[in-house]
């Protein structure tokens, strides 16, 4: 199937066109205009999300999930034209965005499967008891229903599983509620076939069109816009700290403030314990160079940092990742605007006082290859900036006098997706204070890998303290993913003619 992009918004089944236009930033070829969302689109998709609601979050789970899996159909049907518009707007290798491809669609089977079990209703009942003394009992049932139409921001890093059909939206769509998208302009074309993708699901299903809408757009005004209207009730959201933080503080301050789930920044620290370091240092290296430059860097899982007690083992590990590292070469990166915060970040940390450079590359206009850092425990604690994110292949590894030290750095950490330790049997000590200190700062914890790769899975989560996300109850990948856009309802007396079919 080819796929000549039509540069318009998708609001409500009808393909829009704007008066002003903003360009896509193709690797290679022609650029494409697009058209630049405005407050009125967003309005417009936002009165259509409402109106769908109704019907949408009333249809039976059985409905929902025969939707979604007629999505990842649309999806596959167009899978070769995904691939090629993808690469072209990204530079992503065509056998990434085929395993993204696959990744989006095994999501939305996966929600398919999860809403039919229904055991995310979360079901409860308490039967009534009158003849309790002093007082009767009612009858008290609960169960989880959708808190209405949901903004969903497409991510850079992630054009197909964290974007248009991404785990955001998937998760929406099972809940019941409907969903607006702010299409990322680093890859505007592929958001627009995925749009199509899920349009001829909706038809087929025979919903309302109001169920998915699809706004582009490169400027901030938009993005205002999705997170202030009235009409939306949550914000899924996955991108920098900066914009995320922005975006944050507009849903707090409206008049009804509303949750916004954003997963925001994250270094990700890895920490070698002793025992490990001397069994194995040199292939722990290796492997921290191949997860630190997978993608060129620019997973939100990237493990910018190591943690090791100083030492001939500690260098020989250092020594094995800069090697490693070495051969790696100039990547692509996703856009100009990433490669330009990569190389202001590069320069950051390269004038941060005590920090050793190990590796030194280079940045182009679109691309950059691997950086390595080094520094001490006692530096590292006085000097907090070293601990913000690089969106890129930069490392940092740190040197600590002792393992007491390795625990103060340990607490120094804020918020994190996620956090490693390399360990042997040996370390099972030294580990065992390790991991509740790490329960408090990650959302996912590690034993002897890498955390690049996320399963998508009842049991995953992805997610954690501020800044890593801005809700710590929250992950934005696996099956849990659905409870942000869900709210708890009691039925209280309720007659067998008005339950909820769910509760009945």
């Amino acid at each position: 199937m080819s796929f000549t992009p039509k540069g318009k918004h998708l609001i409500a089944g009808e393909w829009v066109s704007s008066e002003e236009t903003f360009s896509n930033l193709p690797m290679e070829g022609e650029a494409a205009r697009f058209a630049e969302g405005t407050p009125a689109d967003i309005d417009q998709a936002a009165q259509t999300a409402e109106e769908a609601f109704w019907s949408f979050s009333a249809s039976s789970r059985a409905d929902r999930a025969a939707f979604l899996n007629k999505i990842a159909d649309e999806i596959e049907a167009r899978g070769d034209a995904i691939t090629a518009i993808g690469t072209v707007e990204t530079g992503l290798p065509a056998a990434r965005l085929q395993g993204e491809r696959g990744r989006t669609t095994g999501q939305l089977r996966l929600f398919a499967q999860f809403i039919e079990d229904g055991d995310y209703l979360d079901r409860r009942h308490d039967e009534a008891l009158p003849d309790r003394k002093p007082l009767p009992r009612p009858d008290l049932r609960l169960m989880q229903r959708p808190v209405g139409p949901v903004g969903v921001f497409g991510a850079s890093n992630f054009p197909l599983a964290f974007s248009t059909a991404g785990g955001d939206t998937a998760s929406a769509l099972a809940a019941g509620c409907p969903v607006v998208v702010k299409g990322h302009p680093a890859h505007p074309g592929t958001a627009e076939i995925v749009a199509e993708a899920i349009l001829a699901a909706i038809e087929a299903c025979n919903l309302h069109k109001g169920v998915f809408s699809l706004v582009q757009g490169s400027s901030k005004e938009v993005g205002a816009a999705l997170v202030q209207h009235p009409l939306i009730k949550a914000v899924g959201f996955t991108g920098s700290l900066g914009a995320g933080r922005a975006l944050f503080d507009l849903c707090a301050s409206r008049p009804e403030p509303i949750p916004f789930f954003g997963e925001l920044g994250s270094v990700n620290p890895i920490f070698l314990l002793p025992e490990a370091l001397k069994s194995r240092g040199e292939t722990i290296g290796v492997g921290w160079a191949a997860s630190l430059s997978m993608g060129t860097g620019q997973f939100c899982t990237n493990p910018g940092v190591s943690i090791a007690v100083e030492g001939p083992d500690a260098d020989a590990c250092l020594e094995a990742a800069t090697a490693a590292l070495v051969e790696v070469g100039e990547q692509a990166m996703l856009t100009p605007g990433i490669a330009n915060a990569f190389e202001g970040g590069q320069k950051r940390i390269a004038a941060t006082s005590g920090v050793r450079e190990v590796l030194k590359s280079g940045c182009s206009a679109r691309g950059a290859s691997p950086y390595l850092y080094a520094t001490t425990g006692a530096e590292w604690l006085a000097n907090e900036e070293l601990g913000e994110e690089v969106f890129g292949p930069l490392g940092i590894f740190v040197t600590v006098k002792d393992f007491d030290e390795m625990v103060a750095v340990a607490k120094s950490f804020q918020g994190q997706l996620t956090a490693t330790l390399h360990m042997d049997r040996d370390d099972t000590q030294k580990a065992g204070t390790l991991v509740p200190i790490l329960e408090r700062k990650a959302g996912r914890i590690l034993v002897s890998g890498f955390p690049t790769g996320v399963e998508v899975s009842d049991a995953m989560v992805h997610g954690g303290p501020y800044p890593a996300s801005t809700n710590f109850g929250a992950t934005s990948v696996g099956t849990m993913a659905i409870r942000r856009f869900l709210r708890p309802v009691c039925y209280q007396n309720f007659p067998d003619g008005i339950l909820p079919a769910d509760l009945a």
